[in-house]
């Protein structure tokens, strides 16, 4: 019998064995898992349970991974539940494509299950914290909204998904500095378990694609800064 006080997670996955696999891992560690089999149960099932996090699969039937989260994060009352791809597809498309579809993270299949739970456990230490409160620097150009996740540029408010936010608010946190990329692996996903060694430049990418490319210099080799211009 599941306690109220059991963080909530539904995993949604067309197939049988991955859904018992991954649920087993995840109720030994007191996780209370629902289950659907496709985006459309997805959603009425995120609709009803609310659950804290969101483990998705991309390729399922009726309605994929990416149009799933898309119409998730539309939903009021839904739109912070922290979501997290678990795919097949790990090229650097289909993790661009979760990332513009609003996933806070994208993990590659196949996954050992002690990796998987670290993982969960390390998203879900977002619940209870607010790491991104600090004061920022006066940013010329446009402002960042902690709070909200939020940048406003050119008076349009663009949303970001959790882990792009933190990263580009690191950057903007100390214009002109650049940080290396042990600096932004340790700040932005600290001992979380990095899936591919491109993690970093897929998220660049996907800010710049957001506010534009001038805001943020690459140094090949190091790292990144923001110009606060």
């Amino acid at each position: 019998m599941a306690g109220n006080n059991q963080i909530k997670i539904l995993l949604v996955d067309d197939e049988p064995d991955i859904q018992e696999f991954i649920s087993y891992n995840l109720i030994k560690e007191s996780y209370k898992v629902y289950t659907a089999n496709n985006g459309i149960e997805a959603i009425e099932t995120a609709k009803k349970v609310k659950p804290a996090l969101i483990i998705l699969d991309v390729m399922m039937p009726k309605m994929n991974g990416f149009e799933t989260c898309n119409k998730i994060r539309a939903i009021k009352g839904l739109e912070n539940i922290i979501i997290v791809f678990l795919s097949a597809r790990g090229e650097d498309i289909a993790q661009i494509t979760g990332y513009d579809a609003g996933a806070d993270d994208y993990i590659t299949k196949p996954i050992k299950p002690h990796i998987l739970v670290k993982k969960v456990k390390s998203l879900l230490r977002r619940l209870n914290t607010n790491e991104t409160n600090v004061n920022l620097p006066k940013i010329k150009s446009f402002k960042i909204i902690p709070d909200n996740y939020a940048v406003i540029i050119n008076n349009r408010k663009i949303i970001f998904p959790k882990k792009e936010f933190k990263l580009l608010h690191l950057l903007a946190s100390n214009p002109d500095k650049a940080f290396t990329r042990k600096e932004i692996y340790d700040t932005v996903w600290g001992d979380e378990v990095i899936v591919g060694d491109r993690t970093i430049d897929v998220h660049i990418r996907e800010i710049r694609k957001k506010i534009g490319s001038k805001y943020i210099t690459t140094f090949k080799g190091i790292g990144y800064k923001f110009e606060n211009i």
